[in-house]
């Protein structure tokens, strides 16, 4: 059976940089770009020559090397040709291969927004895609509102499409910019499309207000649209766009799409996409989502204990495709709802070797259930897990020991009368038989206390030099000001890029943070292999 083709279009450069807090560089669209061809997408929609000095700049050269390098643009204004219209005459200029421009297919919005008559806004459709085709590029056009604006006024809508599909746009897009259409009614009006544009030449453009995105994406496939338009991890206005990250292993891996269709996507690039959705947080400078489908931490992992044995025999029974297909992995938690199945499969994914018939791992799980009974969450604690199952085994030497430790935090007004805060640690060490004793101060007094800690270590000094906290999270487990407080803590090593997770847990939150801090340093000890 011969499979048909579908289309990737990205516009994480375009459409995802309209997210609230994220602004792209240059550099960083030119990584990105990088990203999107790794990956496989067919186009890689890079911005709107003109509109800003960013996206300009980036347009002055071909910045991608398999995808078709796509640039965004708009209509021609009513009333003028398309060489009088110095933004579209921007965008024909820049170093795109394909154009997309946008546009308006409700006819509230044509009267609202542009100001002319519906008979106008179809000439600039048509004007604008002749222009495109005529400078020897691909033409698409987003038909904004599409549905929306179907339900308003279906012929006047499917004229907005079909006066571009006549003029000679490769792909007419159907955009749910508001959101809001469901995936039925994504099935029916695409359905009736088809009768009037062929399918393929027909895209889809979803937004993800109502958490439909992917699916209205699959259900415009089901319906006869060949092109997809998202993004990388679904980034996007509002609370944005189809995410690519999720369509293309659904697409690849699950019937009956993998039968049907084909992607630009190789097996390999499937299996990296895991790498390329963190790897795009890390530029974005935000914690990936640990929950996200297929590519989360915590996308194939099982707390359960029933499930955790069952997991280890035979993985299908509780996974929906093997983690390795999308280079992500299988994780079973400890917790306090574990049995030995856990324990064993969590120690083999950190690399540790132990019998299981090995006595002492029994000591473990019951510290383990312990633990967690006074708040301790191992779960979301890698690296702190990783040494209380290294100590019970005798695997972990004793680098250092805290002696004491003692914190003081200031308020006063400066020397110039304003009104600062200042904390100030004292910690006193034994390493080998010596004591040392360190001040830091800092702007809190975790802050504070690894400035102190981390002063005078001795001859593990440079390697502890190499990692840095990033993130410091305080959750209440039972309310009041005398509750138990749990602190993780989120360190990286600046020399090797690893991240990993600590935890400590107290009625005193400064003592809960300092217990995360001694297990992130001795983590970063024990990784160097000392």
């Amino acid at each position: 059976m011969t499979r048909e083709r579908l289309y990737l279009f990205d516009t994480t450069l375009r459409d995802g940089a309209q997210t609230a807090g994220i602004d792209f560089s240059v550099e960083e669209k030119i990584v990105i770009a990088e990203l999107l061809d790794r990956l496989g997408v067919d186009y890689v929609e890079g911005g709107y020559p003109g509109a800003n000095p960013t996206d300009t700049a980036f347009f002055e050269a071909k910045r991608t090397k398999a995808a078709t390098f796509t640039a965004f643009g708009m209509t021609k204004r009513a009333g003028r040709s398309a060489a009088n219209d110095p933004g579209l005459q921007m965008v024909l200029g820049s170093a795109a291969e394909a154009v997309c421009l946008v546009a308006k297919s409700w006819d509230y919005h044509v009267r609202v927004a542009l100001g002319c008559t519906n008979e106008e806004n179809l000439e600039s459709i048509r004007g604008s895609v002749e222009a495109v085709t005529a400078s020897g590029r691909e033409a698409m056009i987003d038909c904004e509102h599409f549905f929306d604006g179907y339900k308003a006024n279906p012929a006047y809508a499917l004229a907005c499409a079909k006066t571009a599909y006549e003029a000679g746009a490769r792909w007419v897009v159907l955009c749910d910019t508001n959101g809001g259409t469901l995936p039925s009614e994504v099935m029916e009006i695409v359905g009736a499309v088809t009768a009037h544009v062929p399918g393929v030449h027909l895209g889809i453009h979803a937004h993800d207000d109502t958490g439909h995105a992917v699916a209205n994406s699959l259900a415009a496939v089901a319906a006869g649209v060949r092109q997809i338009q998202g993004t990388l991890n679904g980034i996007g206005e509002r609370c944005g766009n189809a995410n690519l990250i999720t369509l293309v292993p659904t697409l690849m891996l699950k019937s009956p799409y993998r039968e049907q269709f084909e992607l630009g996507v190789s097996a390999e690039a499937l299996a990296d996409i895991t790498s390329i959705s963190r790897a795009f947080d890390e530029i974005i400078n935000r914690s990936p989502d640990r929950h996200a489908p297929y590519v989360g931490e915590n996308a194939f992992a099982t707390k359960a204990g029933i499930h955790a044995s069952a997991i280890l025999k035979e993985p299908e029974t509780y996974e929906h495709v093997p983690p390795e297909t999308v280079g992500n992995r299988r994780r079973v938690l400890v917790s306090d709802q574990a049995g030995k199945s856990n324990l064993i499969g969590e120690l083999a994914r950190l690399g540790i070797a132990v019998d299981k018939a090995d006595p002492r791992l029994d000591a473990l799980l019951a510290d383990v259930k312990e633990r967690e009974a006074q708040g301790y969450a191992y779960e979301a604690a890698d690296a702190s897990f990783e040494l209380l199952a290294r100590r019970r085994l005798g695997e972990v030497r004793r680098y250092f020991d805290v002696l004491s430790f003692r914190v003081m935090v200031e308020r006063r007004f400066n020397a110039i009368g304003e009104l600062v805060t200042v904390s100030e640690a004292v910690v006193k060490i034994d390493i080998d038989g010596e004591t040392h004793m360190s001040v830091g101060e800092g702007n809190g007094p975790v802050n504070a206390l690894d400035t102190a800690l981390r002063k005078d270590l001795g001859r593990y000094q440079s390697v502890v030099d190499e990692m840095e906290l990033t993130d410091f999270k305080v959750r209440i487990l039972n309310g009041g000001t005398d509750a138990v407080t749990r602190v993780l803590i989120e360190s990286y090593n600046k020399r090797t890029h690893k991240r990993w997770f600590t935890i400590g847990v107290s009625g005193n939150i400064v003592d809960a943070s300092f217990q995360a801090l001694i297990d992130s340093h001795t983590y970063t000890l024990l990784k160097a292999g000392l």
